[in-house]
């Protein structure tokens, strides 16, 4: 799902920050987890790469990576290429889906906050996609909103993650708008779904290293 709204993406890295809890140290850990595999001049994959939150720390972390950021949206690209600023020479951005992009072997990939806009037959397929552009061995570190909604009180982690994002300085009506708003537009699956779809597009030695209210994040690897 492509971001279009002029507002939303001018607002995006400041709401991001406060949405999501720690997220400038998930950054640096998935940065840390691809660099366990990876060689010191790697070709790093990152899908949905508009913002370029990511790729400036993988960047910044990483001297010699080369990076392809993929993106449907044209303005998060622009976005992307303003937070990268001189570190855009390291990074090749590409506006589209992944199965779009030529196909080329990574030395390991990243997708945050992106999955979960997709139903599973298509998340299942665009994972697919990842692992075919994975070296033999090679890391995919994501994450994204993941919880069990069939619970007595189904949005429970829904109101504790807005909570956060007012303790985060957030304005109340806006956190709390995004509980509908989430429901609506994500097709939430439980962390238990996402995993076996991991394993269902071939991924092996999957782990969970990031839990934070509703969001969640794997490594896993290509055998």
């Amino acid at each position: 799902m492509a971001f279009l709204d002029a507002q939303k993406i001018s607002g995006y890295a400041d709401n991001a920050l406060k949405m999501v809890p720690g997220l400038a140290d998930l950054h640096k850990m998935m940065g840390i987890l691809l660099a366990e595999r990876a060689p010191t001049d790697a070709h790093i994959l990152v899908l949905g790469a508009g913002g370029g939150m990511e790729l400036k720390t993988f960047a910044e972390a990483q001297a010699d990576w080369q990076f392809k950021g993929i993106d449907p949206s044209k303005a998060m690209l622009d976005l992307a290429r303003i937070t990268l600023g001189e570190l855009n020479a390291r990074v090749h951005l590409h506006e589209g889906y992944i199965e779009s992009t030529p196909l080329a072997l990574f030395d390991g990939a990243s997708c945050l906050l992106t999955l979960h806009f997709l139903k599973q037959p298509e998340r299942l397929a665009t994972l697919k996609e990842l692992y075919r552009r994975l070296k033999p061995g090679a890391a995919l570190v994501i994450a994204h909103h993941s919880f069990t909604v069939d619970t007595p009180e189904p949005d429970q982690w829904l109101k504790r993650n807005a909570a956060y994002a007012i303790a985060s300085g957030m304005p109340v009506e806006l956190a709390q708008s995004n509980i509908p708003a989430l429901k609506e537009r994500l097709p939430i699956l439980s962390p238990e779904q996402d995993t076996e779809l991991l394993r269902k597009a071939g991924f092996v030695d999957i782990e969970m290293f990031y839990c934070a209210f509703t969001f969640k994040g794997w490594i896993a690897y290509r055998p």
